[in-house]
């Protein structure tokens, strides 16, 4: 269970820089990093949704 918090976090950690690319791309009209930021934190909400069925399901009795 301790990984998977550790993962819970580090999947966290990514989606907020993501989020903080993405901004800093859209205040300097570097759109690459914007479509980078909006690729990169479309897969890490996906594997955190995933992560957190995973653990819904292991804590129901």
């Amino acid at each position: 269970m301790g990984k998977k918090i550790a993962l819970s976090t580090f999947y966290n950690l990514c989606i907020i820089l993501c989020l903080i690319m993405g901004y800093m791309g859209f205040t300097h009209k570097s759109y690459d990093y914007i479509l980078a930021a909006v690729f990169g934190g479309t897969i890490f909400i996906v594997l955190k949704v995933k992560l957190l069925k995973e653990i819904r399901n292991t804590l129901k009795p």
